[in-house]
């Protein structure tokens, strides 16, 4: 009896010890796992975006498209979400109500093309004061509280447009000119250029300037009319991306071969110019615009100080 007695002793004490390991292990098993867990809980969740940015247009355009692939290519790479949004058509209420959305969403940053740098400083203002930063690109708001510009010297954009035509021509002849919004500053600046340029330094004839307000369908019909009004014209000038590629349509459908300056670089208009009906190209490198918004925008949501001009430059491109 002793002998069993001593034996169930002995068993039931390392039963004991071995729940005590066992508990013992269970116990640091958890607390490993609790420890990586909080360590996973304490990194960026690549589903989480770091930041979110708008990007506002004055309407649809390839141009514009072309410009959000090339920030959605920069933004892919940061893990921001972008919201881009443009009217159908060139619309200031539209443009207004966009703003407003986004400040309601309470986006980190909004890039903006005013169609009227007047008529949407209020609603800036307000964005600014919610604490978005805003930042304007080929056509400025400097009246507004926006943070800096992205684009190129409009006015200089004009007078480089009026230098081409001037080399071209030789310094006399007769030109059309096409534009599109009256109210958006950065076209108001290039035809300004423009014109100074060519009263300065030319003896070239402005002999009609329309103004297609982005529609494509208005900016056929007004150059048409144009060309029936002024038959004998030397050359066609666009200081807007409608007009171009406008313009090349019915260099197309009219088989004109008279020279024809396009404002904007889009694969569409360049291949115009590589089957002439396109004779120039003054980009304001816009195709680098889209990866300049969000590595803007990053910098100021960084508190980094920037110039209040950011300069794109200006590239004439010619077959």
């Amino acid at each position: 009896m002793n002998f069993r007695f001593k034996a169930v002793q002995t068993l039931t004490l390392l039963l004991g010890i071995i729940f005590i390991l066992c508990g013992c292990l269970e116990t640091r098993t958890t607390m490993d796992t609790w420890n990586q867990n909080e360590e996973v809980l304490s990194l960026p969740s690549k589903d989480v975006p770091e930041l979110t940015f708008g990007i506002i247009y004055p309407m649809v355009n390839d141009t514009y498209e072309m410009i959000t692939e090339n920030a959605e290519d920069s933004a892919s790479d940061h893990n921001i979400k972008l919201i881009v949004q443009a009217p159908d058509e060139a619309n200031l209420e539209q443009q207004i109500r966009i703003m407003e959305m986004m400040i309601k969403q309470e986006v980190d940053g909004i890039a903006i093309i005013p169609v009227d740098s007047e008529a949407l400083i209020d609603v800036i203002n307000k964005a600014v004061s919610s604490g978005i930063i805003v930042i304007c690109f080929e056509s400025d708001s400097p009246s507004s509280k926006r943070n800096l510009f992205i684009g190129a010297d409009n006015y200089k954009t004009g007078a480089i447009i009026a230098q081409t035509v001037d080399n071209l021509l030789g310094g006399k002849g007769m030109v059309l000119v096409q534009s599109g919004m009256p109210q958006m500053l950065g076209l108001t600046q290039r035809l300004k250029g423009l014109q100074d340029y060519l009263d300065e330094y030319t003896e070239i004839d402005v002999l009609e300037v329309r103004h297609n307000h982005a529609s494509e369908e208005k900016a056929i019909q007004q150059l048409e009319e144009m060309i029936t009004a002024h038959p004998h014209f030397s050359a066609l000038i666009n200081l807007d991306f409608v007009s171009s590629s406008s313009s090349v349509l019915v260099w197309k459908a009219k088989g004109l071969k008279r020279y024809n300056v396009a404002l904007g670089l889009t694969p569409y208009v360049n291949q115009s110019l590589e089957n002439g009906q396109i004779t120039r190209i003054i980009s304001q490198n816009e195709q680098n615009w889209g990866q300049a918004i969000i590595n803007t925008l990053r910098s100021l949501s960084q508190d980094k100080t920037l110039p209040e001009f950011i300069n794109t430059e200006i590239t004439e491109m010619h077959s």
